[in-house]
């Protein structure tokens, strides 16, 4: 049930605890993928988990701005601090919890949220009387999550799947070029780099021509069967009262 697109009688209707939100970014993703590449993932992987769960889950809409200064030197990536990040999931998380949702799942799309939204579920868990995780669709992949890069063949990969329409086929050739083989500057193991403009001429890391729609699907396959069985876990859990 996505709340978006439902009645407010027909969500109250509806006989469940767990809740998925999706989190994502508007940033770069170089010249072929849309600065909601984030986002549009997260909200593919949330929506087949749900559809795919045996019981209803509460889809809620997605945050669509997260932590992704790094990418500030691209034209129309935007980003919040850390600290707006967290209090507005938390907000959002205990929103979905007043209404008996309060065995959430935030379902990740990108990099940058990762420490935040780690430490603000451990917070809901502790202070607030619901349960929250975090998870992110790129490291439940399998062999797959180590070739994730950024604007790379994973990220395009699931686009051309699940959002084809977004993706400009003719400039792959564009953004392999001006694209970074690894995320950051190194010395030893310090990055250097603070943006990614440093290190990335247009913004790619890895090379977006060995994305394809089947492998986005074998990647939303195994997200999703990740996520519900991470529902399954959230669902049986019993919280150590707080």
């Amino acid at each position: 049930m996505h709340l978006a697109s439902t009645a407010w009688p027909d969500a109250a209707a509806v006989d469940t605890d767990l809740a998925l939100l999706p989190v994502g970014s508007t940033e770069q993703h170089g010249p072929h993928a849309p600065l909601g590449t984030d986002t549009l993932n997260a909200e593919a992987v949330a929506a087949l988990a749900a559809d795919r769960y045996e019981s209803p889950v509460v889809v809620a809409p997605a945050v669509p701005v997260g932590v992704a200064e790094e990418h500030r030197g691209f034209a129309g990536t935007l980003w919040t601090t850390e600290d707006t990040f967290r209090a507005y999931v938390r907000d959002v998380v205990t929103s979905l919890a007043h209404h008996g949702w309060d065995r959430v799942v935030c379902v990740n799309g990108h990099g940058g949220n990762v420490a935040a939204l780690r430490e603000v579920c451990a917070r809901v868990v502790r202070h607030d009387g619901a349960f929250a995780v975090p998870f992110t669709w790129f490291d439940e992949v399998g062999e797959h999550s180590s070739e994730m890069g950024h604007a790379g063949p994973l990220e395009t990969s699931l686009l051309r799947h699940a959002n084809p329409e977004t993706v400009h086929a003719d400039r792959l050739d564009e953004a392999a070029e001006g694209a970074s083989d690894r995320w950051g500057d190194w010395q030893g193991g310090v990055n250097l780099a603070v943006d990614s403009d440093e290190f990335t001429e247009n913004g790619v890391v890895g090379d977006p021509r060995d994305s394809s729609a089947d492998l986005g699907e074998t990647l939303a396959d195994r997200a999703a069967e990740a996520l519900c069985d991470l529902l399954d876990a959230v669902a049986t859990r019993d919280p150590a009262p707080r």
